[in-house]
């Protein structure tokens, strides 16, 4: 009956998040477990991919193999691996099942198998139960039985993501340019799934791009993920944080200088254009560039050249340009910091980075990620948090976006711990112990803004008020955009075509 049913799932076309959720869900209930998890090797760590039965932040934690014992039994064997009741291997999901109770509640019956795709070790399956005893003889022979079914689901998967990749790839088609676990960016919004989407098709394109958000949401990593998907991986990245930069030396350190160019230049020296040569220039913060260094800046833009300081001749060289920024340029721009041509340039492709109040549940993902990092850096059982301390997370407005959200977890777990907690137990993060400021962190409401404006603005009809708003937010977010709309379609969560015809209707256009 298990088999039947899984492979009956193989014949039909699924989304590949639909069939691996289908897979764990079909498993849970044949087998009578509390949860199930699949789990993807990625070098020397076991990621959820699809589960069923644990909290959603449990997705968002990357399991060192070395670290859980478990995990590394069902590994070292292709036949199905069980664990006694009564055993001491800790469990990594100690704490992680999904129930309605504050308690933390240990896993006490747990089996699970290696998975193999092509002859090569992909991940394994785990099913855990609270009820001891659940997985009997026969069931550990069903799931041996199955194990194939399983595999097969999981190489259909695989096969669709690769068909994916070389479409995606014109110019190799034996490069897959499958994401790596390096860099990961983690989430399942579809702000971020549409982001991620364009960022694929953007990154086999050779135009500049502007990344574009507040502080913390992580802009760095997507401008990696921009390189290694490019034609240009196998060349360098070079990173400039250009808000480090000494306005004395900003023009040396990018262009390089020639030997007697300025007191102290013994020698010659190459610059970050020299070293990101056949590859890809990341300027971080590049609304923080002097003046003097955005003109040599834009006229490598315009012919692909630069001259060293203190040089006669112009070198020519081969490099992408990602900038980032959290500033407005165009405020820049009209205040006399940033050039409009410069401006132009960089911003062929203008991307903005939604922050992470925008990402709904995937606070939750991250902040298992960083519960797992905590866990492994205490040398803890277990790290997790309470219900009350999840709903604190997501009502959170996060100025300080992903950054924050570390240093939050980082901070909460220190404090747990110093308080008399015992890395023998699993300790529960509880939402006082967060310390989240909840003035500076929640987002005005619309009754508070009225209160506060009662006294200085005129009445409007409900109608007015409503138009009044929206125009505020299709101005702010083409601000952001670039004055793309298209990307401020993106922002707003709205089609395009409907947001052309409300900003007609508003008088925008």
């Amino acid at each position: 009956m298990l088999r039947e049913s899984l492979a009956a799932d193989l014949i039909v076309e699924l989304p590949n998040a639909v069939r691996l959720q289908r897979l764990v869900q079909t498993l849970r209930e044949y087998f009578n477990s509390g949860a199930v998890g699949l789990l993807r090797l990625d070098d020397d760590s076991l990621r959820p991919v699809a589960t069923v039965g644990l909290v959603h932040e449990a997705l968002g934690r990357r399991f060192v193999i070395a670290q859980h014992p478990r995990l590394a039994a069902i590994m070292a064997s292709r036949e199905p691996t069980w664990f006694e009741p009564d055993s001491r291997l800790p469990d990594p999901y100690d704490g992680l099942l999904d129930h309605s109770l504050n308690e933390p509640l240990a896993v006490h019956d747990c089996m699970g198998v290696s998975l193999y795709v092509e002859g090569r070790v992909w991940g394994a399956i785990t099913l855990d139960a609270l009820q001891p005893g659940t997985f009997d003889r026969q069931a550990r022979d069903e799931l041996k039985r199955c194990t194939l079914q399983i595999e097969a689901a999981v190489r259909v998967t695989r096969l669709e993501q690769e068909n994916h990749s070389l479409r995606l790839s014109r110019s190799d088609p034996r490069d897959l340019r499958m994401p790596v676990a390096e860099g990961e960016i983690l989430g399942q919004s579809e702000v971020l799934h549409q982001l991620l989407n364009e960022l694929d098709v953007l990154a086999d394109s050779e135009l500049p791009v502007l990344l574009l958000g507040e502080t913390g949401v992580g802009k760095e990593l997507f401008a990696r993920r921009l390189h290694r998907l490019s034609r240009r991986s196998h060349k360098p990245l070079i990173q400039v944080n250009c808000a480090a930069l000494p306005e004395s030396l900003a023009e040396s350190e990018l262009f390089g200088h020639v030997k007697g160019a300025f007191s102290g230049a013994s020698s010659d020296r190459a610059g970050r254009f020299d070293a990101a040569n056949g590859g890809t220039l990341f300027l971080d913060e590049v609304g923080e560039l002097p003046l003097s260094v955005q003109a040599k800046l834009l006229r490598t833009l315009q012919n692909g050249e630069i001259q060293r300081l203190g040089a006669d001749k112009p070198l020519h060289v081969d490099v992408r340009i990602i900038a980032a920024t959290n500033r407005h340029l165009p405020d820049s721009i009209r205040e006399g910091l940033f050039r409009a041509d410069l401006y132009h340039r960089l911003s062929v492709y203008p991307v903005p980075i939604p922050p992470l109040r925008e990402r709904g549940n995937d606070v939750l993902l991250l902040a298992g990620h960083f519960l797992e990092l905590n866990r492994s850096r205490l040398g803890l059982r277990g790290l997790r948090l309470s219900p009350a301390a999840e709903r604190a997370l997501l009502a959170y407005h996060w100025p300080g976006n992903i950054r924050e959200l570390e240093h939050v977890i980082s901070r909460a777990a220190l404090k747990q711990l110093s308080r008399g907690g015992s890395r023998s137990l699993i300790l529960t993060l509880e939402a006082e112990i967060l310390d989240l400021d909840s003035n500076l962190g929640r987002a005005p409401t619309v009754a508070a803004a009225l209160a506060d404006d009662a006294g200085d603005l005129p009445f409007q009809a409900l109608g007015d008020a409503v138009d009044d708003c929206q125009r505020q937010k299709i101005l702010q977010a083409l601000n952001l955009a670039g004055n793309n709309w298209a990307s401020a379609a993106r922002l707003l969560a709205v089609d395009p075509s409907n947001l052309h015809k409300l900003a007609r209707r508003l008088r925008l256009k």
